[in-house]
């Protein structure tokens, strides 16, 4: 049986690509007027999800070693 898991991005990255598509979409058609920060706001907060994690990783590796 074959691992699914390692044969691309998890769940929450499909998510936030998904979001993505779906904003910028909204956002060149006119339904939304929301600024290009928040409409690729599921990109940068994966990316600082990411980043905070590695940071908590990181520290509870030094305090425990």
């Amino acid at each position: 049986m074959e691992n699914s898991s390692s044969n691309g991005p998890g769940c929450l990255a499909w998510l936030a690509i998904l979001l993505t598509v779906l904003f910028v979409g909204l956002k060149l058609t006119g339904y939304i007027t929301w600024s290009w920060f928040w409409v690729l706001s599921p990109i940068w907060i994966d990316i600082a999800l990411a980043i905070l994690i590695i940071i908590a990783v990181i520290i509870i590796r030094v305090v425990f070693e």
